[in-house]
């Protein structure tokens, strides 16, 4: 970092945020002699935005197991592991059915091809890949591991290790990094964007001068009132998962220079998240420890009891973005994911004996009801409605969409397994909010874009700031992939 007291400065490019986005745009103009600042909103103790919450997976397109293996790091466990192809044309009917189509094709088609050579690209600068074994393998009773869903690698180290990878390259790089240095507007002149200004943490102010600026600084999910404007009454209860610092400035910024608005500004990327953990918002420590994700395998209920959404209708990584706000719906926002003894030994280790995590167990469903306040009867009712419905002549297999469902209201299409077996378990869940859909219009250079269509020169973005790509809902693994894809693509042009 350099250590610079000086309160103006002038540069080659400016990036707005340090995150995975904003670090890969970094690089990609670094690695063409540009000079670069990075201006990260957070002091070095608080920063690396939502990427250091996250898990760190990050879904490509690629041929297998062969294809990836000079990106990963090595495992004996990859001899007995079955990891299966996963196309550029799968990952776009991916991103087209979680959305309904609404995701905008020309920027599909970029991510889709360039998944994977982007990753190997940061892979070569210095970032390490693994596959993720407990997130996204099950290992099968003749010892193999086998891969679902289409998400099969994340960062080693996870979002914390991804951060200290990117930085780690940054500063080989050259890049100064600047913590604590808020921007507060854009320097806007003649119909072209020439730097920002800033306030720092101890309340000075200044500019950077730049010939591009590239926008990396999040969405507005950190502040409420902005939730409930854009996403509707409720949300303010939503509980914010990752960074605290994503309060929608920049993007004010950006509109107020005539930027126009891009994507879906009413939904946002948001899912189960423990409702009654001590420090259960921006956690650090914890970061996505604090999900609950394990959901397709028992049954989901509302404090009267009663089931409120297909827990089987796809694999996790196409439900679980959008279920968030069926939490929310529910009365107090609250639900109780409900597993049995057989079930239990299958939920995600990191998520479901993280410490200080909610659960509760009880040896009958109705004392369970009763610790959790809700009625014996309802909830009794429920579940014996749902193990007699289940078509038990399919065999259950949660490597596959297996097709053994229960046949009640709401259906339950996967992996229906009954609830009978004591002790029973139950995890209160909340619906946590982890970044918005709604951002800027950009081209797919990460070009900013007027409402006419026309571009505001020496300005890009990149990150959860490109609006475009989702709506509604969202392929898991696909936010950090594309946060590379268009941070590389803003700094291969900045």
């Amino acid at each position: 970092m350099t250590l610079n007291d000086a309160q103006d400065h002038t540069t080659d490019v400016v990036v707005v945020g340090g995150g995975n986005a904003g670090f890969t745009a970094a690089h990609a103009a670094a690695a063409r002699g540009r000079r670069v600042i990075l201006l990260e909103k957070g002091n070095e103790s608080e920063s690396g935005g939502n990427s250091y919450y996250t898990a760190g997976a990050t879904r490509i397109a690629h041929r297998g197991l062969a294809d990836i293996a000079d990106l990963i790091d090595q495992d004996q466990r990859h001899t007995v592991t079955e990891v299966p192809p996963y196309s550029a044309d799968e990952y776009a009917a991916d991103l087209a059915k979680v959305t309904d189509g609404r995701n905008d094709p020309d920027l599909t088609e970029v991510l889709v091809h360039e998944s994977l050579d982007c990753v190997r690209w940061l892979h070569q600068r210095g970032l390490r890949y693994r596959l993720m074994y407990e997130r996204q393998a099950y290992k099968l009773p003749d010892g193999t591991y086998q891969f679902w869903g289409g998400l099969h690698i994340g960062n080693t180290g996870g979002g914390q290790g991804l951060i200290a990878d990117h930085t780690r390259v940054a500063l080989a790089e050259g890049v100064d990094i600047r913590y604590g240095h808020s921007v507060t507007d854009l320097i806007y002149d003649n119909d072209r964007v020439t730097g920002v200004r800033f306030r720092r943490s101890d309340g000075s102010a200044g500019t950077v001068l730049a010939e591009s600026t590239v926008l990396a600084a999040g969405g507005f999910e950190a502040d409420a009132e902005m939730r409930e404007q854009h996403l509707g009454a409720g949300w303010s209860h939503a509980k914010v998962r990752g960074t605290p610092l994503n309060t929608g400035e920049v993007l004010a910024a950006a509109l107020s220079i005539g930027a126009g608005k891009g994507g879906d500004w009413t939904t946002c990327h948001s899912t189960a998240w423990d409702a009654l953990a001590e420090n259960n918002e921006s956690n650090r420590e914890l970061t996505n420890r604090l999900t609950r994700q394990s959901y397709p395998l028992g049954i989901v209920v509302n404090n009267r009891g009663d089931r409120f959404l297909d827990e089987g209708a796809d694999f996790r990584n196409y439900t679980y973005a959008k279920y968030g706000k069926e939490i929310l719906a529910q009365p107090d926002f609250i639900a109780y994911q409900i597993f049995d003894s057989a079930l239990r030994p299958m939920l995600r280790t990191e998520e479901y004996d993280m410490p200080g995590v909610s659960e509760t167990v009880a040896d009958s469903v109705g004392e369970l009801a009763r610790i959790l306040g809700i009625g014996a009867r309802g909830l009794e009712t429920t579940i014996d409605e749902f193990n007699a419905s289940i078509d038990r002549s399919i065999t259950f297999d949660p490597t596959v969409k297996d097709g053994r469902a229960a046949r009640v209201q709401p259906p339950k299409s996967n992996w229906a397994a009954p609830i009978e077996t004591p002790p029973f378990y139950a995890y209160p869940v909340t619906c946590g909010i982890t970044f918005t859909f709604g951002g800027l219009a950009a081209d797919t250079h990460g070009r900013v874009r007027r409402d006419d269509g026309s571009t505001i020169a020496g300005l890009l973005v990149c990150g959860e700031m490109l609006g475009g790509l989702f709506s509604g809902n969202y392929p898991g693994g696909s936010g950090l992939a594309a946060g590379a894809v268009f941070g590389r693509r803003a700094g291969n042009i900045a």
